[in-house]
């Protein structure tokens, strides 16, 4: 074969800087992608509800071995038809849901804010946390419901009750996981601080509390159920003012009524859910750029 034919030849394969084959290349990557891509969703989504339909089955199971005892469990569809399809029940619960959620909201911003300043002060400086963390534990450590009605005679018995409930039980959390961010600084960078004589503010406005916003976000998020839920607990013992989900659970208690309180917990749930799913979009938003949540 000559050279010309042998050039010709060659010519005629495509190579890497042919815009065909590049194009096929990219194409077949993004075909890849989007295979994994919907893998991932797919592990994500279909454990979930595999268990959420054998809990359902259990759940059917069980009312119909209770027999003519199945009010105390009625069947899921009993419970979606007075508790969701019924516009009474319905619109009772979404009303109770509201207030329970202003109120879990409020007591949650108070939690975040106070028990980020506690940390704060306590990473200052070794007294002041031996001084002060003694004293979030033992706030952990007190029985809430013990200190309902004592809580109700020094501020009474409505919103604000409510809100210092849900402060003192969504507290903690937020608290232990600030001081342990803020504690979590590598020892090497901070020498690099000290080396440039960075003032102490500097330090904690460039260095520690940009490395505790993960761990923060993480106490946000458990901080956000048990605000739902000291809510929730307020609303059992405080029945004056706007009634929540407490006063509704109570009610439907009384009266023997199961498929609305289940719908009612069910619907308590969610808003826990929620709040909690908000908070981690939110840590996402914030942090997700450069700290993967889903390292391991």
């Amino acid at each position: 074969m000559t050279a010309d034919a042998a050039d010709v030849g060659a010519g005629a394969q495509p190579t890497d800087s042919d815009p065909a084959s590049l194009t096929e290349s990219a194409t077949t990557s993004d075909v890849r992608r989007e295979r994994v891509s919907v893998r991932h969703r797919a592990s994500v989504w279909i454990p979930p509800i595999l268990v959420a339909m054998l809990f359902v089955g259990i759940w059917y199971l069980i009312s119909f071995l209770l027999g003519k005892r199945n009010f105390l469990l009625p069947y899921p569809d009993v419970v979606v038809a007075k508790g969701f399809l019924d516009p009474g029940t319905f619109n009772d619960i979404l009303t109770a849901l509201g207030r329970t959620a202003a109120v879990a909201l409020v007591g949650l911003a108070i939690a975040i804010v106070f028990g980020v300043l506690w940390a704060i002060a306590m990473s200052q400086a070794r007294w002041v946390e031996r001084s002060l963390f003694p004293y979030a534990v033992i706030l952990q450590c007190i029985p809430i419901l013990a200190l309902v009605p004592l809580i109700g005679f020094w501020f009474g018995f409505e919103f604000f009750s409510r809100v210092v409930v849900c402060v003192m039980i969504a507290l903690f959390p937020m608290v232990s996981n600030t001081l342990f961010g803020l504690q979590s600084v590598d020892r090497s960078q901070r020498e690099l601080f000290q080396l440039q004589q960075a003032s102490r503010f500097t330090v904690l406005t460039k260095l520690e509390l940009p490395t505790a916003l993960p761990a923060i976000f993480a106490g946000m998020r458990i901080s956000a159920g048990l605000a739902v839920v000291g809510a929730i607990v307020g609303d059992f013992f405080f029945r004056r003012g706007t009634p929540g989900i407490g006063s509704l659970l109570s009610t439907y208690t009384s009266r023997l009524q199961g498929a609305e309180l289940i719908a009612t917990i069910i619907a308590a749930s969610f808003l826990g859910v929620a709040i909690f799913v908000l908070f981690g979009w939110i840590g996402r938003l914030a942090v997700g750029r450069w700290y993967d949540y889903g390292a391991k």
